[in-house]
């Protein structure tokens, strides 16, 4: 083994492990922006609990389901044990060629909060904290390591004839999020006053400058979350996805500018920077794979399909209040979907994997979510009272507001 190189791939992996850290941050930042000053803490408080359960939790459990090792090669479940330890027989050195395992652990940990955070967004302002807590203990600490097992861990998509291929994470991460995200939005049902008499009532967040350095943040830390991905410092393919990443993003700013305007007649600062996120989350199943051009068709592409998707889910009367369930479902399909239709994998069969990747985790995450939170819903209740809802979450949860110095209307 080449000791500087090693030192040289594990590092690089590090630093993307904070980029992806410095994520959280981002979405904290977007969700409180786009909700209403009266639930700021509440948005402020799971975006800050979320990534601590998710360390805790995935080092107990989840890295061990997620890769259980050769044995549960090809198969729907393993796991490798309990709490976090080099495996038997394995050192450091000899874990992997491009990295220690506790790098391996705590850059895959970074991803596993990130599949809860995305349910927070689209459930935001109605939902009781406890039970919410709860089912981001279940859904990161079981249900995304087992979906990610089925690629990423040597699962049965992996021995596919034609291989699954999801690089990043547009299904793995962002869609299993955005299936959980979708459920329990419908479970919850719609913030009071959204939709009345036929009609679609805007709710506007309280912060459009807070929401836009999140998205920047979030853009800022997916060249870790991409450029990590390639597990090692190549120069070539880390500067690849790099250049992929950054044009799907602008592609899908200008895609959702053109038909949110054609559709609404303004220029959306939120849905542009929603456009943003779609690029994002439409190339990181392949932005290994693609040439510049087919980035920017991909990116592109979200864009738009971000735009409808919003306009989707209110004409069904389901209440996302930030649009994470556009941007991290649908486009996540649409990414995973761009594989089998561009660049080195483009071919039919690699078509039909991809939707075999996406129908069976889809599944498995709807069948999980639907569970979890209707046994919720039946038992401790998961959505706030009336009173609650109207006063904010902030100061009927925490017994606190955001801005003590200012009045709010609402």
């Amino acid at each position: 083994m080449n000791q500087e190189l090693f030192t040289i791939n594990n590092l690089w992996i590090m630093v993307a492990t904070i980029l992806v850290f410095i994520m959280h941050l981002g979405f904290a930042a977007l969700e409180a922006g786009l909700t209403r000053a009266k639930n700021t803490v509440n948005i402020l408080f799971k975006n800050t609990v979320i990534p601590a359960l998710g360390l805790i939790t995935y080092a107990f459990i989840g890295f061990n389901l997620m890769y259980p090792g050769e044995a549960f090669s090809g198969g729907v479940f393993g796991l490798a044990g309990l709490g976090l330890s080099l495996p038997d027989g394995w050192d450091t050195a000899t874990y992997s060629e491009g990295y220690t395992f506790f790098t391996d652990f705590i850059f895959q940990a970074m991803f596993a909060a990130t599949a809860a955070t995305i349910v927070s967004g689209a459930v935001a302002e109605r939902i009781k904290l406890g039970p919410f807590l709860f089912f981001s203990l279940l859904y990161v600490g079981i249900c995304y390591p087992i979906a990610g097992m089925w690629k990423w861990g040597g699962g049965f998509l992996d021995t596919l004839a034609t291989p699954f291929y999801d690089f990043a994470g547009s299904t793995i991460v962002h869609s299993v999020g955005g299936w959980g995200a979708l459920i329990g939005a419908y479970l919850l049902g719609p913030r009071i006053g959204k939709y009345k008499e036929g009609k679609t009532n805007a709710i506007p967040g309280h912060n459009l400058p807070l929401a836009t350095f999140g998205v920047f943040l979030l853009w800022f830390g997916w060249f870790g979350f991409n450029g990590g991905s390639v597990l090692s410092a190549d120069p070539g393919a880390v500067s690849l996805v790099f250049v992929t990443t950054a044009l799907a993003a602008a592609a899908g700013a200008f895609g959702a500018l053109l038909a949110s305007y054609l559709k609404f007649k303004a220029y959306d600062i939120t849905m542009v920077l929603n456009g943003i996120l779609a690029g994002l989350v439409s190339i990181t199943a392949g932005a290994d794979l693609m040439s510049p051009t087919d980035a920017v068709i991909i990116g592109f592409v979200g864009g738009i399909l971000v735009v409808f998707g919003v306009v989707l889910f209110d004409k069904i009367k389901v209440d996302d209040p930030v649009g994470a369930i556009s941007v991290h479902l649908i486009c996540g399909i649409w990414g995973t979907l761009a594989v089998g239709i561009f660049g080195d994998l483009a071919g039919g069969s690699q078509i039909l994997s991809q939707l075999t990747g996406i129908v069976a985790i889809g599944a498995f995450c709807v069948a999980f979510s639907f569970v979890v939170f209707f046994v919720l819903k039946k038992t401790t209740g998961i959505r706030v009272d009336e009173r609650e809802e109207i006063e904010g979450l902030d100061i009927n949860e925490h017994g606190m507001h955001a801005y003590p110095d200012f009045a709010t209307k609402e």
